[in-house]
C-alpha cells in the first residue's frame, strides 16, 4: 500500500528533499493524517498516528518548534521517488528517532535520539522513499530496527 501512495505522489508532483530553510515566523502548515504500523521481525506490531509531510512546504517545516509529542504519534515524510536522504534538526526542539524507509516498506536504517537544534546531518543508508520521525528513544524501547516493515494504513483530510 505504501508503494501505491509513493506512485500517486510521483504523479501528483510532490517535492524532493532537501527543502529550503524555513523561517521561525512562518506559520505551521496543515498536514493530512494517517496511521502507520511497524511490524518487527520479532513479532511486534506498533501503530502510530502520523502527520503526512507530502510537499516541500510541509517537509521544510516538519516537526520544527514542536515542544512535545504523544508516544504514539509521529511525522511521515513521503518523497516522490527513492533517493538518499539527509535530515537536520536546527529548529526541532525534541530528540527524535528517524526511521528511513525503502519504497517496498522495509526499514533501511534507524537514527536514534537525533540531537535537537543542530545542523548535524542524519542520513539514510542508501536510497529511501520515506522517513518516519517518532519520539527519541522509542525505537530502542520497542525493538524497531532495520529490516522491519512499515505499512501506511491510510490518509485522510484535505
Amino acid at each position: 500500500m505504501l508503494r501505491h501512495l509513493f506512485a500517486f505522489l510521483v504523479l501528483a508532483g510532490a517535492s524532493l528533499w532537501p527543502p529550503a530553510e524555513a523561517p521561525a515566523q512562518q506559520p505551521r502548515p496543515e498536514f493530512e493524517t494517517g496511521q502507520v504500523t511497524i511490524e518487527t521481525q520479532h513479532g511486534g506490531s506498533f501503530t502510530f498516528d502520523v502527520e503526512l509531510a507530502l510537499n516541500r512546504g510541509q517537509q521544510t517545516y516538519g516537526l520544527m518548534f514542536v515542544e512535545d509529542m504523544p508516544q504514539d504519534a509521529g511525522m511521515l515524510f513521503i518523497f516522490p521517488e527513492e533517493g538518499p536522504r539527509s535530515f537536520w534538526m536546527r529548529n526541532t526542539l525534541i530528540p527524535l528517532d528517524m526511521i528511513f524507509i525503502r519504497a517496498d516498506g522495509t526499514i533501511a536504517n534507524v537514527v536514534q535520539r537525533a540531537e535537537p537544534q543542530t545542523d548535524t546531518p542524519r542520513r539514510s543508508d542508501g536510497p529511501v522513499a520515506a522517513v518516519l520521525e517518532v519520539n527519541g528513544g522509542l525505537t530502542a524501547l520497542l525493538g524497531i530496527a532495520a529490516g522491519d516493515r512499515v505499512i501506511l494504513e491510510g490518509a485522510e483530510g484535505n
